[in-house]
């Protein structure tokens, strides 16, 4: 069911092949679909939401009104959670929002051996959407993902869409975390039509800033062709978890790892990468003894066939070496002594570590967050975070002495770029040259 391949005799090279995916293919329909969907929208306004959202939810709206999500809608969702439903939202709740709060970037001030003074300004965003997924599945775990490190960060207005049901009902779960979460404003909207929206508004619903979570493959592009006019976070791909353990480790807790990450979708990654051949072969067992009462077997049996591995190496360093290869979303260190292997690890979305953090823990309560890069992308880019709702503006204050130890480096650099212009702008500051003028130099109130 599962391969089992042997990094000693293959080479890493070949290991990393034989795993790698091929290029998803999207059918030309799929990509011809969503530009006619964010063209109607954006030349159609409501109109077109109307259309879209009866066409694909089956809900049909009397009016654009009736796509809002009411204040009384987010009420009675959260009233109708059961106590332990309540009790586990708010526990996740105050977790993320304590981990964001802690790594909230933060303005700063340096002053250089001029007294001049350099440093950056953080604002947030003003207006973000948050995109939830509906259908098969409710996520009300990432509308605290996403919503909160929004709030944590300043932004005002956070917008919720997501998708209705015939009745027009969102899921109740999700509509209660957007309250716990601090979302101020809710539309019955999925798919890229929701996308659309939020990127170039509509007669009733304003644009944001950027547009950020997860969503199906037409959810996906529209995100991409999007980008440019509103920001957004990342276009996310199936989910993976490498576990990286020794001999000590449990194969039933190293299987159920691998299992909670194969039952999201065929395409999903679950990899056991061991030094030691019997926990190999035990952890093979457990897979298939708990894939046999898994309700979402066939999924998880299509996603460990196709993409999944149990890889023997000659040693737990190799083991990091080869996961950087894969720079993988979610990297278990099921280790005696992880934190001797956490300095070799360079390219991870979140690294759990020891026999004590499941990689579940981090999807629900444990505060970082679960939006994470996939396919490889923790090479270059993070999980979702407070970063993501704010801005940053570099501020410079010259003081004279400053500006007077620049100038033979600004004539150098101006004369060789052929900006004479550039260089005059500073040339006409530099020290007495405020006396030529008769206005003389700029004032404050308080100078005045």
């Amino acid at each position: 069911m599962i391969r089992t391949l042997d990094a000693r005799t293959l080479g890493a090279d070949a290991v990393a092949a034989a795993l790698e995916r091929s290029p998803e293919q999207v059918a030309p329909a799929i990509h011809a679909a969503v530009d006619e969907i964010l063209a109607a929208v954006r030349a159609r306004g409501d109109a077109a939401l109307i259309d879209y959202t009866a066409r694909f939810d089956r809900f049909a709206a009397a009016s654009p009104a009736a796509l809002a999500i009411s204040p009384d809608d987010f009420s009675a969702a959260e009233r109708a959670q059961t106590p332990e439903t309540r009790a586990a939202l708010a526990y996740a709740a105050e977790r993320i929002e304590r981990y964001h709060a802690a790594a909230l970037s933060k303005s700063w001030r340096m002053t250089d051996e001029h007294g001049s003074v350099l440093g950056q300004e953080i604002r947030p965003l003003d207006r973000v959407g948050v995109y939830i997924p509906g259908g098969r599945a409710a996520y009300p775990s990432t509308v605290l993902m996403t919503a909160i490190p929004a709030r944590v960060a300043g932004v005002r207005e956070i917008v919720l869409v997501t998708p209705p049901g015939p009745d027009g009902s969102p899921d109740h779960s999700v509509l209660a975390a957007a309250r716990i979460a601090g979302v101020t404003e809710g539309w019955r909207l999925g798919g890229a039509q929701a996308v659309a929206a939020l990127a170039y508004g509509t007669g009733t619903i304003r644009r944001v800033d950027k547009i950020v979570g997860p969503g199906n493959i037409y959810v996906a592009l529209a995100k991409q062709r999007v980008f440019g006019e509103v920001g957004i976070d990342m276009v996310a791909g199936p989910s993976e978890v490498i576990v990286i353990a020794d001999a000590a480790a449990d194969p039933e807790w190293a299987a159920a790892d691998m299992l909670a990450q194969a039952e999201h979708d065929p395409m999903a990654r679950a990899v056991l990468i061991t030094d030691d051949d019997a926990l190999i072969a035990a952890t093979a067992r457990a897979l298939d003894r708990q894939l046999a009462a898994l309700p979402r077997r066939e999924i998880a049996a299509q996603a460990l066939r196709d993409n999944g591995a149990l890889i023997r190496v000659a040693s737990l360093d190799d083991a990091v070496d080869l996961a950087n290869r894969f720079a993988p979303e979610h990297l278990e260190l099921l280790v005696r002594v992880p934190a001797a292997l956490l300095p070799r690890v360079r390219h991870a979305g979140a690294v759990f570590m020891g026999r004590h953090t499941p990689e579940v823990v981090g999807d629900y309560v444990a505060g970082p967050n679960h939006v994470l890069p996939t396919g490889g992308t923790a090479r270059f880019s993070s999980p979702l975070s407070t970063e993501d709702f704010v801005k940053r503006a570099s501020v410079i204050e010259y003081s004279p002495a400053g500006l007077a130890a620049a100038l033979p480096h600004l004539r150098t650099l101006t004369a060789l770029e052929g900006l004479a212009a550039h260089g005059l702008a500073a040339e006409m500051r530099k020290e007495g040259a405020w006396g030529s003028s008769a206005a003389g130099p700029p004032c404050s109130k308080e100078t005045r």
